[in-house]
């Protein structure tokens, strides 16, 4: 391995230092910091450690020569590299490793020949030199300190050759250039170790916030957590598949990241939503179910004389408004006339005086066409979406997480402009928020945990979807990928039970149109 003069390795140095700051990538910054070191210093091969839990452990072991790459991108690590303990079992340290003893003793050292030198233990350098025919000689290591004056790892260089291929002893330059190129690898380490622990501090963030939304409510169950599994499964299938309507559709590994960060907060101004409306499971609960109330009354009016003979009529009036108030299919012209009959029966109430069996709010409650909620619940469910925008524009967002607000705001609308918060129409929205609409609805069809529905089969959900996607509600393109990349069922085979995954009859299929496999995009 060729020699620099001192210019030029200070020279190397110096693009060393800036590609070491700039690299982002845990397992390349490794490789280029061992390889860098080697080329500086002229060594042949080399060992990479790491503290770890008062141990050092190995990261990179290579070896020109003999063609050896270890660790990184080279083979895995095998069992004979096994982590050298820092101390002994008295506590004691164990200085005798060479390794060791330069992070103990925060210092360099430079040995001349292994084989020659006392002090220290090389019996796995003979044992290996013994396998392999190698001849360690010279032996360079120097601790890796970061700008905190934390020693984090060290360097371990091994047979320095000079110009004919010689091995040489390490020289003062050598020291000196590797010393420097150490601590310019334990700051790019550390910082990259900073910006791991902050990455997964705002991850963790985010999902305690979805969990913490999730366990608010057992209506929505899972949601906040299926929801960011089931957005990347459609971004994956549309990214660079050229699909007919997406086909410019790219996703950088920071934009998917950025988009999973959104999925995962979509929800999140449910946080200041009353729980008494997230948990509405029937149409006349507010704080507690006031069919109890009603029960009450019909119990009152059959007791009274002229009711004893339609006891059958009131036990069926009574079934029907439980039906009623379970909130499931939309409720018919006929339904809601009964509901005013009934409504208009007199009972005696505890001071001698008849009062209608329902009042106007519960009639009005029971009335709602579909679910559960009144228009003004209704409004404060929408207006969760209100308050995520709200938390999420407050956030100072990176550059590369700055589409997280838009993203997340943008599952409910529709795309003729009819949705909420915004009425942002299809070409106003982008395609990461128009698949986070698919996912939303096709989590909400298909959850198990709704008590105010049954969970439906993939078959009825895409039914659905497809009666959505015709009149406007989902992106058509982003319906047509679902189907034909089977996204439904990737994500029905990890979440939804055995029963409901049935085969769709994709000839019949609302909003899509049937493609035999062969002509499939």
């Amino acid at each position: 391995m060729a020699t620099y003069d001192l210019l030029q390795r200070i020279r190397e140095l110096n693009r060393i230092g800036i590609a070491l700051s700039a690299e982002r990538d845990a397992i390349k910054l490794l490789e280029l910091i061992l390889t860098s070191a080697r080329r500086l210093s002229g060594a042949d091969a080399g060992s990479l450690y790491l503290v770890k839990q008062r141990q050092l452990e190995f990261a990179l072991v290579q070896n020109q020569q003999l063609g050896i790459h270890y660790g990184g991108y080279g083979e895995p690590l095998s069992d004979k590299f096994k982590p050298l303990p820092m101390y002994n079992a008295d506590g004691m340290p164990n200085d005798n490793m060479v390794a060791v003893n330069c992070v103990i003793s925060e210092r360099t050292i430079a040995i001349a020949d292994a084989y020659a030198t006392v002090g220290y233990d090389f019996s796995g350098t003979h044992a290996f030199d013994q396998n392999t025919g190698y001849r360690t000689r010279s032996v360079l290591a120097v601790p890796l300190k970061n700008h905190e004056n934390e020693v984090i790892g060290a360097l371990q260089l091994i047979n320095k050759l000079d110009t004919n291929g010689h091995t040489v002893p390490f020289v003062a330059e050598d020291i000196e250039l590797t010393e420097s190129l150490a601590s310019q690898a334990a700051i790019a380490l550390t910082n990259q170790r900073l910006v791991a622990d902050l990455h997964h501090l705002f991850d963790s963030f985010t999902e305690v916030i979805a969990n913490a939304i999730d366990a608010k409510s057992p209506q929505t169950g899972a949601h906040c957590r299926r929801v960011p599994e089931l957005t990347l499964m459609i971004a994956d299938a549309a990214n660079g598949a050229r699909y007919p309507g997406l086909e410019q559709f790219r996703m950088s590994a920071d934009e998917r990241y950025e988009l999973k960060t959104a999925a995962w907060m979509h929800d999140c101004g449910k946080i200041v939503t009353p729980p008494h409306v997230v948990e509405k499971s029937r149409k006349l609960e507010t704080i507690s179910d006031r069919m109890d109330t009603v029960e009450a009354r019909f119990a009152a009016l059959a007791k009274q004389p002229e009711w004893a003979r339609q006891k059958q009529q009131l036990l069926d009036d009574l079934a029907f408004l439980h039906e009623v108030n379970k909130g499931g299919e939309t409720l018919s012209d006929e339904a809601v006339a009964r509901i005013e009959e009934i409504a208009q029966y007199p009972y005696c109430d505890v001071h001698g005086e008849y009062q209608p069996l329902l009042n106007e709010q519960e009639v009005a409650m029971l009335s709602i066409r579909r679910g559960t909620l009144t228009a003004d619940e209704r409004q404060i469910m929408q207006d969760h979406m209100v308050h995520t925008i709200n938390m999420l524009e407050q956030l100072p967002f990176p550059k590369h997480l700055a589409r997280v607000p838009e993203y997340a705001a943008g599952h409910h609308e529709h795309m003729d402009g009819k949705g909420y918060p915004r009425g942002l129409t299809r070409e106003q929205m982008s395609i990461p928020a128009r698949m986070m609409g698919i996912a939303d609805v096709f989590e909400a069809l298909t959850a198990p945990d709704r008590t105010y529905k049954k969970a439906m089969s993939i078959s009825q959900s895409l039914n659905i979807m497809g009666e959505m996607v015709e009149s406007n509600h989902l992106d058509p393109d982003l319906f047509k990928l679902f189907v034909d990349k089977q996204v439904y069922l990737a994500y029905a085979k990890k979440f939804l039970k055995a029963e409901q995954i049935d085969e769709p009859d994709l000839l019949s299929l609302p909003g899509y149109s049937f493609q035999s496999d062969s002509k499939k995009p």
